[in-house]
């Protein structure tokens, strides 16, 4: 007869076992406006924290002033994944566009990670992450899929096969409209440029700002929206005949904003059947980048 006190050690009761629940993933999502980290189960978001990206100092002193913040999660989590702005290789972060978010290069990101969560970290761009999440548990439905988010900037990711590419596949804000230009496609199309844009009519407004005015019937407004549309769904044009993808999902504040997508499809209309996109809208919102790094980190441990 097993003693009750073993039972009660072995997790066994009345005749159940009891299994121990999973830790969570401390998922982290650091881009060019905010930092949100999330306690993250089996797709589940248990728990948040969001605060602004600062503009100065480095990311050593960003990432300690966050873990300082959720302190209190200490314990709930035994390992890291983090989505990042720019390029991740090797677990060391660069910037690839610095008027995103301008970082050292090669900075020892994941080492970081680890040294003040005490857990094992992983990392990759913050885009290609929302793409595994929307693939995985979104509008990917497990099909090809290109993800383009359009936001502060713009970035992307490329499922095939049921793999996710890595490096520098699906940075798509890096594009040229020309040759002759020296500005990136996200700079002709993101948050920022729609602010910038703005500044003439409204000055100092925000891209949020800016969408308002335009659903209130400015023209002005109307006009600039339109403009980052229609070179959005040149873009996704020019993905589709290079990729062939069963999916564009797009997401992103600019992406998921009031008419946004409805206007990509209106500048693709005249395309024939065969050429035309499949255009979704991201279904995990901003928390695509922290599921999506969640189930790649658990992937990664399995290993």
């Amino acid at each position: 007869m097993v003693p009750r006190s073993a039972r009660r050690n072995a997790g066994i009761k009345r005749g159940v076992t009891v299994m121990a629940q999973a830790q969570a993933t401390l998922s982290i999502d650091l881009g060019g406006t905010k930092m949100l980290a999330a306690l993250v189960r089996d797709r589940t978001v248990l728990d948040t924290h969001k605060m602004a990206t600062p503009r100065g100092g480095n990311p050593a002193e960003w990432l300690q002033a966050l873990f300082d913040t959720i302190a209190p999660w200490k314990g709930r989590y035994d390992k890291v994944g983090a989505a990042v702005t720019g390029i991740v290789d090797d677990g060391h972060w660069s910037a690839l566009n610095r008027n995103t978010l301008d970082v050292p290069e090669r900075f020892p990101l994941t080492d970081t990670i680890a040294r003040l969560s005490g857990s094992p970290a992983f990392a990759a761009n913050d885009a290609q992450a929302a793409a595994w999440g929307e693939f995985s548990f979104g509008a990917g439905r497990r099909e090809d899929m290109v993800f383009l988010t359009v936001s502060t900037g713009i970035g992307g990711g490329i499922v095939v096969g049921g793999r996710l590419l890595g490096g520098l596949a699906g940075h798509f804000g890096q594009f040229r409209l020309d040759e002759a230009s020296r500005h990136m496609l996200e700079d002709q199309v993101s948050g920022h440029w729609i602010a910038s844009e703005a500044s003439p009519h409204q000055e100092g407004a925000t891209a949020r700002e800016v969408f308002a005015a335009a659903n209130a019937g400015q023209d002005w407004a109307r006009r600039i929206v339109e403009t980052s549309a229609r070179r959005t769904a040149l873009l996704c044009r020019n993905v589709q005949l290079a990729l062939d993808p069963k999916r564009i999902v797009i997401g992103g504040s600019i992406g998921l904003a009031p008419g946004y997508l409805t206007s990509i499809e209106r500048a693709l209309s005249d395309l024939p059947p065969r050429l035309k996109p499949s255009i979704h809208a991201a279904e995990l919102g901003e928390n695509a980048g922290v599921v999506g790094i969640a189930d790649l980190a658990e992937r990664q441990q399995q290993l």
